[in-house]
Order: structure tokens, then sequence, then C-alpha cells
């Protein structure tokens, strides 16, 4: 685990402010806040399937390229009603302005027609293939793409960057998924079974039950192809970027997983910022911004670590 400061001389320290000054929380940025930072068009709306959520938002940098890839996913709880695209609009905004072109995904959450298991996955699936289809009009960089998500999103970008551990007889299975670089997980969960145990207190619902259409011992083989800690090795980088006052993964889930991870034989770590609560990470005007854009670039090989 790495440890970025800014602000703080100690973890300790960053923790006890917090903990000694209880208003010092109502200044986390939350859903709308980020919803309102200011971004610009994209440069094209693609549709990769039919139904009104099955879309994404292209944005390329200036230049002759070809650019690497961002594949961003916004989270939500996977409900439609807590956040859409917009929420990472200025997020993929920012990072095209680092050099990256970035494909802002929509999909079908748990509470749409089609959502849920196996929709949503499905939809996360056909919008990163799309990703070649892009690369014959627009100077994008195959070789070089990354899955970026926050939240729930994070759960999505692990699972993309899994799907050829899927078996031939899963309803997800691809023989040729786009091949990713490395995924980044901002504050989300890389295992639904731990998950689950506390989602209530986060979005409200027992949402992994209604994603996956029940719990772990009612539907296993679910689980088993949702949930990205179930089929690691992932054969690529992953790293895990929290801000330390984030309680969608504490401390507890965030290491089993980067651990689980390396015993499994892959390159993974925790990347935790003071400071941040859960919507810093996808901010561009947050003190957070730094540690993940040059955590994404670093991935896409465009920094040295």
């Amino acid at each position: 685990m790495r440890i970025i400061s800014r602000g703080c001389e100690a973890v300790f320290a960053c923790i006890l402010v917090g903990a000694l000054s209880p208003g010092l929380h109502a200044q986390f940025l939350g859903p709308r806040d980020v919803d309102r930072l200011p971004s610009r068009p994209a440069d094209a709306r693609v549709a990769y399937g039919t139904a009104a959520e099955q879309f994404g938002e292209l944005r390329v940098p200036k230049g002759s390229g070809p650019f690497p890839v961002a594949i961003v996913i916004h989270g939500g709880c996977w409900i439609s009603t807590f956040a859409t695209l917009r929420n990472t609009a200025a997020f993929a905004d920012a990072l095209r302005d680092a050099g990256v072109a970035t494909w802002n995904l929509e999909y079908r959450r748990l509470d749409q027609p089609g959502g849920g298991w196996p929709g949503t996955f499905a939809d996360v699936a056909a919008g990163a293939d799309r990703v070649r289809e892009l690369a014959e009009k627009y100077p994008l960089d195959l070789s070089r793409v990354v899955a970026v998500g926050h939240s729930a999103g994070a759960h999505l970008a692990l699972w993309m960057a899994a799907r050829s551990r899927l078996s031939p007889d899963s309803p997800l299975y691809s023989k040729t998924p786009l091949r990713l670089r490395g995924a980044v997980a901002l504050g989300g969960p890389g295992d639904l079974r731990d998950f689950s145990t506390y989602a209530r207190t986060i979005c409200g619902a027992p949402v992994i039950e209604q994603l996956l259409g029940g719990p772990p011992d009612a539907v296993p083989e679910r689980y088993a192809q949702a949930s990205p800690i179930e089929l690691l090795p992932l054969h690529t980088r992953q790293v895990l970027v929290v801000g330390i006052e984030d309680g969608v993964m504490p401390p507890r889930a965030r290491d089993a997983y980067v651990s689980a991870a390396r015993k499994a034989g892959d390159s993974a770590e925790s990347v935790v910022v003071p400071g941040a609560g859960h919507f810093e990470v996808i901010a561009p005007t947050s003190a957070a911004w730094p540690t993940v854009r040059e955590t994404v670039l670093a991935l896409l090989a465009l920094r040295e670590r």
C-alpha cells in the first residue's frame, strides 16, 4: 500500500483530524457536487447497443495520435437514480487534457429493463469491445487501453479486466475480449460477496443480491462470474485508489483484495489518499486528482512511477 500525503505529515495525523473534527466530513464532495463540475462536450456520442442507456461519450485529445485510451465507468450503486455518466464527465474531460482519449460509458443498471444479471455486465463488455470500432475512425492506440471505474464502476472496471477468465459456458463469455493494460478501481469493491455484507449501509438496499438475483448461497455461479476476486488472476495490473475517509472501501476490504490478487500472481497495489472521501477521487478540482491522474498515466506508460 502506498500512502500519498497531501497536507498531512502522517496518515495517523490525517485520521486524527477527521476523528476530532466531525464538521470536516461535511466538506467532502457528494455526487451532485461532482455532477456540477464543468466539462466540455464530448467529441462524439456513440451507441454500442439499441437500448437508450447503451452508449458512450468519446473525448479525443488534440493532435494526430494515436492516443492511449481510458474506458471510464461511473458508479452509483448499480442503480440508475444514483448516478449517470455525467458523474464522470469532468473526470473524462480532464484525462483528455492529460493526453488520454476517454470513452465514458453509460450502461443499464439493476433497476432498468435488461439491467442486472447479466445485462449490466453484458453492456460493459459490449461498450469495451466497441473501442475497436472507434479506433477505425479515431486515432486510438489499442495497445494502450485501461479501465478506470468509480464506486460500482470500480467493480465493473476490475470485472472488465477479468473477462478473459470467464469460462465458455458463461453467458458473458467472449473469445476475444478487448485486452487491457490495467484497471484502476477508484473507491469501489473487487469482492462482491464481501461487499454484500455491508452494501445496505452504503447503498440503502441489498444491491448485490438485486444485481445478481440472490445471495451467494442461492446463485454462487453468478458470484463466481461477476466478482473479480473470484476470477483472479486477472493477468493485468490493478491499482485501487481510495480516499482515507471512504467508507465504501474500508482498509480491511481494500487490503484483502490486494493481498488476494498478489497471492494469485497479479501485480496489484492500493493507494490511499489522505483527506479524501468517496467522490474526491473523480473530481479534477480536488487534491486527490494528481494522484489519480498519475496512476492512470503510469498504467498507460506515459509516466514513471
